[in-house]
């Protein structure tokens, strides 16, 4: 999962994106039309992220399809650490 942070929030344009999507979905889950909204953020952008995130085990969708709400992984839990030591170093 290091690795895959480190991919995902710095390796490829994007990062600052993903990372306010991880920060956002640490305060509550949220569908992607509430991420766009609250992020400034293009939808199409926005689910181009997700998609990214999804693949790489960092958040899940829940099971409705409409509205559909993404949550944070219990892997991404065990690994907040990493994400927090990223995110320090990419200040």
């Amino acid at each position: 999962m290091d690795k895959a942070l480190w991919y995902l929030l710095t390796a490829t344009r994007g990062g600052e994106n993903r990372a306010r999507i991880i920060r956002a979905l640490s305060e509550r889950p949220r569908n992607a039309n509430q991420l766009a909204s609250e992020l400034g953020v293009e939808y199409k952008t926005i689910r181009h992220h997700l998609d990214m995130l999804v693949d790489h085990g960092v958040v899940e969708p829940g099971d409705n399809e409409y509205g559909k709400l993404y949550f944070l992984t219990d892997r991404f839990e065990h690994h907040r650490d990493a994400f927090e030591e990223i995110m320090e170093q990419i200040k």
